[in-house]
């Protein structure tokens, strides 16, 4: 099943989806996908806690060979913000004078139970679903490619997620996904998810070594190589087999 949060009619609703393109709200109501308004990031609201969000750096081998990057020996994750997460169809806003902005198409993992000290045989039985991320990266701020800064990674509305979570047991093999980006139609980006250094059940085990994975935190996995400058005004469509197609335009200057 593929859950949804939208807004309508001035107020947000948990949302299943059919056949992409009919949403059943949580008052009862069907309507249609072109009816929504505002299109949130379709995470689980209740957690016990502010949502951890992980997100790996360099997880493609062709990607850290397009930085000129050694491929690396551990995860290299860094935190973000919530407020870095933004919903399908939504504006992400390019800085004045920014010369490379670019995309990253990540597939989400959705976490759904407790999960501390996991190994790696037991991983998928503590994922709640998949999603979409396009998790923008601006160069001119970047001080390390190790350790991206806040200007790069958390900035407001630099993350679109969605458009939907598809259960878990309804991906048949989250490690063997086609994803390709296009930019304003044109296809700038191909990969799949088999291509990760480290694997969604290796990334479950690694970081509940260390510390404890709470339903609703979620770790966006890494993109591969072909990311390429964005100006403002492009249409920009991240898309992973049997998860969705997230779908982000550029604007320019800060959030109001």
């Amino acid at each position: 099943m593929k859950h949804a949060r939208v807004v309508l009619e001035g107020r947000s609703h948990a949302a299943t989806v059919h056949d992409d393109a009919w949403l059943r709200l949580d008052d009862g109501r069907t309507i249609s996908a072109d009816a929504v308004q505002h299109w949130l990031p379709p995470l689980p609201t209740a957690t016990p806690r502010p949502r951890t969000i992980l997100a790996l750096g360099l997880n493609y081998a062709d990607h850290a060979k397009e930085l000129a990057f050694k491929a690396p020996d551990e995860p290299l994750a860094f935190l973000k913000g919530e407020n870095a997460l933004t919903g399908h169809k939504a504006y992400t806003p390019r800085p004045p004078g920014v010369r490379f902005m670019h995309y990253e198409c990540e597939l989400v993992v959705v976490v759904g139970r407790t999960a501390k000290n996991v190994r790696q045989a037991d991983a998928y039985d503590h994922i709640a679903g998949y999603t979409v991320a396009n998790d923008y990266a601006i160069r001119d701020y970047l001080e390390n490619w190790y350790r991206p800064n806040l200007r790069v990674k958390n900035r407001d509305a630099c993350t679109p997620i969605g458009p939907w979570l598809v259960d878990a047991a309804d991906v048949s093999d989250p490690m063997n996904l086609a994803l390709q980006t296009t930019v304003n139609g044109k296809i700038t980006q191909r990969g799949n998810t088999r291509d990760m250094i480290f694997s969604v059940p290796f990334l479950i085990e690694y970081f509940s070594s260390f510390m404890t994975l709470q339903p609703g935190d979620i770790i966006l996995t890494g993109t591969p190589d072909g990311v390429v400058d964005c100006p403002v005004g492009a249409q920009l469509a991240c898309e992973i087999e049997q998860i969705g197609c997230l779908d982000n335009t550029l604007i320019e200057g800060a959030m109001t």
